[in-house]
């Protein structure tokens, strides 16, 4: 069992260094379509000069990006300068650009001259209201405790962000939420929120005829597009660093914002976004052809099947012998027992963000995650199992002269089989749907239409993840209500 387990995780380790020193150019990109957009204009660029290059797109907030960076799961992404000296070099002495380079040189990491536009954070709000209450200012907050303020989850914890912002301006509203930029415009629409944090290039600014704030502290500090690079992306691919050069200074606020609002308001797909912004500015013609709905539904299913049955298989490997061990030794039980409870209350996107720093992003942190996730109710099944078993019948096995292995192995997991796999049935139920957050580290499945119908507002494709998710999860159920007859013992089903 224990070399099988090491054979899986070298394998696991093995698929990553494979992926992260291959020859082939990953780009990043957030979880928001300005920097989609960016990812994909990048990656089409690229491509038109020949160059083997992937978007891995949506990969969550800033410090998931700056870690891939440094780790090598990424090549470049796009990123902002404000966010840069605020928030990734907090407190380094950064005076200009130049220092900045500088300051970046230390992490192997380089920068490209702006793009041409600056997508600075600002505060919003309603224009009806804002303008019923007097409000022009950010300062004029202040006066109003009684306002409901929205906040990304990002904002609220950046250095650049809210806490920064509360102290500037003296800000202490009664109620403060954390939540998702695209869900933040709709919240404001409805009344349930009256004040967001926005970035000043989004398209929904216009279409929801929002008041931007006046900055009159000058808070904010200038967020000019750039793109982060590896050191090394010189000596990898000259071309895409020359590529680099060329969109510098090339894309104006008003060509960003139009852009954001082709996707965001017209439902255009970021990639046709990104093929007519570079036939108008390069005279490149691309023939991107979009993925099928089947096509990417197979891709989805078979991404998110590979989570779940290898950290499943993970955890059946390593949780029953914990289980049986938990039971034999009460001592050692208790602690296995505490660890593995402690687990299960860390949050599940937690843990996936813990195990970036190991494994970097994609399927090998997911499927680690996934596994430590699916310990607890294979373990303490086991445990119940086993001792729930009638003291009376270990002794007819004793006195039948029986070994303690064969006691286990003939008697005890036959009888506490059905409590086992209750445990198994649940971890996988649960791990179906854990598998969908992967997708915020690039682990890919169904969680991927799901983060993507949510940033544009589309039902159709959060149910693109969401259905496939619940019917797997169904599925899940089903087969291992039928594989109790072929392993339960049959004097111990509920059916008999």
């Amino acid at each position: 069992m224990k070399i099988l387990w090491i054979y899986i995780l070298i394998c696991l380790t093995a698929a990553g260094c494979t992926e992260k020193y291959s020859s082939q150019i990953n780009v990043g990109s957030k979880k928001f379509t300005e920097s989609v957009i960016l990812g994909e204009i990048i990656t089409q660029f690229a491509k038109s000069a020949n160059v083997n290059i992937e978007h891995k797109k949506e990969l969550g907030g800033t410090r998931i990006l700056w870690s891939a960076l440094l780790k090598g799961d990424i090549d470049l992404y796009p990123e902002y300068t404000g966010t840069i000296i605020q928030e990734l070099l907090n407190g380094e002495s950064i005076k200009d650009f130049n220092s900045l380079k500088n300051s970046l040189k230390k992490y192997s990491v380089e920068i490209s001259n702006p793009l041409g536009f600056n997508n600075t954070y600002a505060i919003g709000m309603n224009t009806k209201l804002a303008d019923e209450l007097g409000i022009k200012n950010i300062s004029d907050l202040a006066e109003y405790k009684g306002l409901k303020f929205g906040f990304t989850n990002e904002f609220m914890n950046r250095n650049d962000g809210w806490p920064g912002l509360q102290k500037k301006y003296n800000l202490l509203p009664d109620n403060v939420a954390g939540i998702d930029h695209d869900l933040a415009y709709r919240g404001l629409e409805n009344g349930s929120i009256d004040v967001v944090d926005l970035y000043s290039t989004d398209a929904e600014i216009k279409y929801y005829n929002l008041k931007v704030l006046k900055d009159d502290l000058n808070y904010f500090p200038l967020y000019n597009a750039v793109i982060l690079y590896r050191s090394d992306l010189k000596q990898k691919s000259p071309n895409t660093i020359s590529l680099i050069r060329r969109l510098e200074d090339r894309i104006n606020e008003e060509e960003m914002i139009n852009m954001n609002s082709d996707v965001k308001v017209n439902g255009k797909p970021e990639f046709q976004t990104a093929s007519e912004f570079l036939s108008k500015e390069f005279n490149i013609e691309l023939h991107v052809q979009q993925v099928s709905i089947l096509n990417e539904l197979l891709k989805n299913t078979k991404d998110h099947l590979t989570l779940v049955l290898i950290s499943l298989f993970g955890a059946i490997l390593f949780a029953v012998p914990l289980g049986v061990i938990a039971f034999k030794n009460k001592k050692t039980g208790n602690i296995i027992l505490s660890v593995v409870g402690i687990i299960q209350t860390i949050p599940s996107l937690a843990i996936l963000v813990f195990m970036i720093p190991f494994f970097g992003i994609g399927a090998e942190p997911a499927i680690v995650a996934l596994f430590l996730y699916s310990l607890l109710p294979i373990v303490r099944n086991t445990y119940s199992g086993l001792n729930e078993i009638p003291v009376q019948i270990r002794e007819s096995a004793v006195v039948l002269g029986l070994s303690g292995k064969e006691i286990l192995r003939k008697i005890e997991l036959p009888l506490a089989s059905r409590s086992i796999l209750a445990g198994i049935k649940t971890s996988a139920v649960i791990n179906v749907g854990t598998a969908t957050l992967g997708a915020l580290i690039g682990a890919g499945g169904f969680g991927q239409p799901i983060l993507t119908g949510i940033r544009l507002d589309s039902i159709s494709l959060i149910l693109q993840g969401a259905v496939p998710a619940a019917l797997l999860a169904i599925i899940v159920q089903y087969l291992f209500d039928l594989s109790e007859k072929i392993i339960v013992p049959k004097g111990l089903r509920i059916d008999k």
